[in-house]
């Protein structure tokens, strides 16, 4: 069930160098389905900018109807989201999309989370319930530099947790794909930029492997076309599909990154 609700937010704060931590208490935490969804957030009261904002869920408490979203300020939208303050309203719709598959792994089994950036905030919900369920969970973490790392040591509570950065300021130097031959894993979950997840997809073809699509939106419930991408088997007359609606979590080769 999609809902639009005027959401109270909780608490707020910089966890890295503009990347954001929003806490926020909404009726419609009790509709979230599973880890990787989304929602969308209308950033001001009038017309500018006109549309809204898709941010990644985080983690989230049904019970306590809380939510934590992770996102990064990078623009103008997210910068008036970033200027907002606890007990403050937020106009939120969701949840969206479709979100990371539990059974695919088993109690017992391994599964590796494969982050880049702002794609690490959706794995730590599907973390923390993988690890509930008795699943060996993993993690690469892939950052630009050392002042953009966060959520390390949250990750690390579920499970081996190894940073990368670009330029080698923190953790080891190089990309998360350099890690991943490295260790054994039954199913992989990954999130990140679209180079880095065409470089797993290609990388491991005969492994369960489960992507989630970073895309521009419009609508998110997929009226408005903005955000399709074609579908990995086009020729049999399945052309596109909507990242906000069909995904933003496709098995490797459903579409094409």
């Amino acid at each position: 069930m999609i809902r639009k609700e005027l959401g109270k937010i909780i608490s707020q704060k910089e966890i890295a160098a503009d990347i954001y931590e929003l806490t926020i208490r909404a009726e419609l935490v009790e509709d979230i389905s599973a880890p990787g969804q989304f929602v969308h957030i209308r950033v001001s009261n009038g017309m500018d900018p006109l549309l809204r904002r898709p941010v990644s869920i985080s983690s989230f408490n049904k019970k306590g109807k809380q939510m934590t979203l992770i996102y990064r300020k990078s623009g103008r939208g997210t910068s008036l989201i970033a200027e907002m303050e606890p007990g403050m309203e937020i106009d939120i719709l969701g949840p969206l999309g479709n979100g990371f598959p539990l059974d695919e792994v088993s109690i017992g089994e391994t599964a590796l989370l494969v982050g880049g950036g702002i794609g690490i905030p959706p794995l730590y919900e599907l973390s923390n319930q993988l690890a509930a369920k008795g699943v060996h969970v993993l993690h690469i973490l892939g950052f630009p530099t050392e002042s953009a790392v966060f959520y390390e040591q949250e990750f690390s509570k579920n499970g081996l947790t190894i940073v990368t950065t670009d330029d080698g300021t923190y953790g080891r130097k190089g990309f998360v794909t350099d890690i991943i031959k490295e260790l054994g894993f039954d199913c992989l979950y990954t999130c990140g930029p679209a180079p880095m997840l065409k470089a797993i997809e290609q990388g491991y073809p005969d492994k369960k492997v489960f992507l989630s699509l970073e895309e521009r939106m419009g609508c998110g419930i997929g009226a408005c076309f903005a955000c399709v991408c074609q579908s990995g088997n086009a020729a049999s007359g399945a052309s596109y599909k909507k990242v906000c609606s069909d995904g933003p979590v496709f098995r490797a080769g459903e579409v094409l990154i």
